[in-house]
């Protein structure tokens, strides 16, 4: 059922510069009263863990490991591809305290009940 207040962020990258965004959006969107969902897949799992986005500061920016635990702690989802995971050979991995592990599958349905998709 489409949810027009639902907007899914989805992260593929691993570049520094690319980190920020998504976090910072949903949060927006949150204080907006809309309902984010940050999706992690590909490259981008990199930044999930642990020690990584405690490395990653930009600018007058908090760490992408301070600005992640804000967005859980505001209740916004943050979901990981598990095909992503055995892409990457990672089977065993640990990932920081908080993300959810979910099917390939569920990236189709969040987009297709989605008011909007953004990519990053």
């Amino acid at each position: 059922m489409k949810d027009e207040l639902a907007i899914l962020y989805v992260q593929t990258s691993n570049e520094r510069e690319r980190q920020y965004s998504p976090l910072v959006l949903a949060q927006a969107a949150k204080a907006m009263d809309l309902n984010p969902t940050v999706y992690y897949l590909g490259m981008g799992l990199f930044t999930l863990l642990p020690g990584e986005a405690e490395k990653i500061k930009l600018g007058s920016f908090p760490t992408v490991r301070e600005m992640l635990d804000k967005t859980m702690a505001m209740g916004i989802p943050i979901l990981v591809c598990e095909a992503s995971k055995q892409m990457l050979g990672w089977d065993t991995v640990e990932l920081i305290d908080g993300v959810k592990i979910v099917g390939a599958a569920t990236l189709n349905d969040l987009a297709l009940d989605a008011g909007a998709t953004m990519w990053f």
